[in-house]
């Protein structure tokens, strides 16, 4: 963190906790009367925090949910329905998740896996009650948990750990805490989300597990009327932080996959004090993340053959009958429109001008958009231009309706046609290939580029399909086990397009290709998102750090926290 950013924060923290402004009637009895600085101040009882952990809620939920009590807290929040538990690949359980959200480091760190919290180490990174009992050495710290666990395992330096049975008998403990007591932290733990989501699913629209968020909102609703209520309150300065400890689902991805889309780790965060403004922070853009890297290249005229051909020459061929779906990238940078340039497929003769193998399909260049071709006589001209040198995804699906087959065209996030082609044979000897092959006259020349191409043994859903295109394509698809085959074309050099898929089926290209590099920005694609990115939405591990500076705690380097601090949007009425 700058110094600027520390004055920022300051600044922040004495608008909040010492400026005697004229309030209406939303900030009555929020804020001290007087302000200390931050050293005289530290340990004098009017910074409070107020942590409810609700395990297994997903952000998703609640936002689709919106209980009355958190939509209302959201009105005086930092807010996020795309949290994170964190940015990594493992396998996600309730114990890291509680770990990393009460040290401020991942599981890395504190070895935390399994939920038998084995190789659970506090040594290098010990919980918040144990750093505030070390600071502030009269903080009373209080942790109502409905699992034992978390408190055996995390809260070892509460002033006070209650385990109970359930949600119901956590918040009866948290009000009579509020109501009877001093607290300079409450941390309450929320479990019955997460026992519904397990036994149910994690979706706003399975009731038990609705029904159970909706309880718990019930709960916060009356706890933060408990927190309004204290003797002291119109003294007293309470952060309140809600955040899920995890998603719901099956977790854990392959590398480079998004973990936006692990359902396991997303969560709902929020920093409240009704001093805040309502601040929104979503996940970036999907569509923001330029497409780059490499590509291999082919070209064609009457003295070059670029191209690439299976080394399994039945992978690609769909028959009278069944289900598939083919998808690739193609990047046309022909200096002229071209015609009959056969750039992918199983025809045998691509190389002849007009003549066409009875059985097969073919993609084949028309002027500056092309054809899909298939058996034999039979060709659809698409008519979309795709000469522009810039990237574009193509793909078709053949799938059946009663006894009617169907093949349907998709470019660029659209569906473009759908025909009948019941009797129609997509099988062909020749093996399947990419690049246009040798021109039979200069007016037939093209260069294209590919990237990845997939095969699947099924017809994807229209809505999954247009999605799936546009990505950079990876193993973390729907139904990778249903793949055929996987072909990045990204490995920058060398003759081998390798099949990332179980099949491992590669292309060999020959001489007459090449590598492109490339850095585009496009709506029709999107690139892999950076690991940077997810650093834009709070995560389990930021929520440690916002609670220190609360406090007025300084954290030092050694500490070892990397967390960020999320600065909140102060409302300051004017008199």
């Amino acid at each position: 963190m700058n110094l600027n950013f520390k004055h920022l924060i300051a600044i922040m923290i004495m608008c909040l906790v010492g400026l005697n402004f004229g309030c209406n009637k939303d900030f009555e009895n929020t804020l001290p009367k007087s302000y200390k600085d931050n050293v005289a101040s530290l340990g004098d009882g009017s910074k409070k925090v107020l942590y409810i952990i609700l395990d297994g809620v997903t952000g998703a939920s609640i936002k689709a949910l919106a209980p009355q009590n958190i939509t209302l807290i959201n009105e005086k929040a930092t807010y996020t329905f795309d949290g994170l538990t964190d940015d990594n690949l493992n396998v996600m359980t309730n114990a890291a998740a509680w770990t990393t959200m009460l040290t401020g480091a991942e599981y890395t760190t504190h070895n935390v896996t399994t939920e038998d919290f084995s190789d659970l180490n506090l040594q290098p990174i010990p919980t918040i009650f144990t750093r505030i009992k070390s600071t502030i050495s009269n903080a009373r710290m209080v942790s109502i948990a409905s699992t034992a666990a978390f408190n055996d395992k995390l809260a070892g330096d509460a002033t006070v750990k209650q385990n109970l049975t359930d949600d119901a008998a956590v918040k009866t403990a948290v009000l009579s805490e509020l109501s009877t007591n001093n607290p300079s932290m409450v941390v309450a733990q929320f479990h019955g989300a997460e026992t519904a989501g397990a036994a149910n699913g994690y979706t706003a629209s399975t009731p038990a597990y609705a029904n159970a968020i909706k309880t718990i909102d019930t709960y916060i609703g009356e706890i933060l009327t408990a927190l309004k209520a204290r003797k002291g309150f119109s003294g007293e300065n309470w952060l309140v932080v809600l955040a899920s400890n995890k998603g719901g689902g099956v977790s854990g991805g392959a590398v480079g996959s998004n973990i936006y889309g692990d359902m396991s780790r997303n969560t709902y965060v929020a920093f409240y004090n009704p001093r805040f403004s309502s601040f929104l922070i979503n996940k970036p853009d999907d569509n923001s993340y330029p497409f780059l890297g490499q590509a291999v290249r082919m070209v064609s005229n009457v003295t070059t053959n670029g191209q690439a051909l299976l080394s399994n020459a039945s992978v690609g061929d769909f028959g009278t009958s069944g289900e598939y779906t083919f998808q690739m990238k193609v990047r046309s940078d022909g200096g002229t429109a071209s015609n009959y340039a056969h750039f992918c497929g199983n025809m045998s003769n691509y190389t002849a001008r007009e003549g066409l193998n009875a059985t097969g399909w073919d993609y084949m260049t028309w002027g500056d958009s092309y054809y899909f071709s298939f058996g034999g006589a039979y060709a659809i001209n698409v008519g979309v231009n795709i000469r522009d040198g810039k990237w574009h995804t193509l793909a078709f699906k053949l799938f059946n309706s009663g006894a009617t087959r169907y093949v349907a065209l998709f470019q660029d996030g659209k569906k473009v046609i759908t025909a009948d082609i019941t009797g129609k044979d997509f099988t062909n000897p020749a093996a399947l290939h990419l690049g246009p092959g040798k021109a039979t006259s200069t007016s037939d020349g093209a260069s294209i580029s590919f990237r990845d191409v997939a095969i699947y043994n099924y017809a994807l859903t229209d809505d999954d399909l247009i999605v799936n295109m546009k990505k950079e394509i990876s193993l973390v698809v729907p139904n990778a086990d249903k793949l055929l085959g996987c072909w990045p074309a990204n490995e920058g050099s060398g003759t081998v397009l390798k099949d990332i898929s179980a099949a491992k089926n590669n292309f060999t290209i020959n001489a007459a290709t090449s590598w492109l590099t490339f850095n585009e920005a496009s709506p029709f694609v999107g690139g892999n998102i950076s690991q940077e990115a997810y650093g834009t939405v709070p995560n389990g591990i930021d929520i440690p750090v916002m609670i220190y500076y609360w406090m007025n705690i300084a954290v030092p380097s050694q500490w070892g926290l990397t967390g960020k601090l999320y600065s909140p949007k102060v409302n300051l009425p004017i008199n």
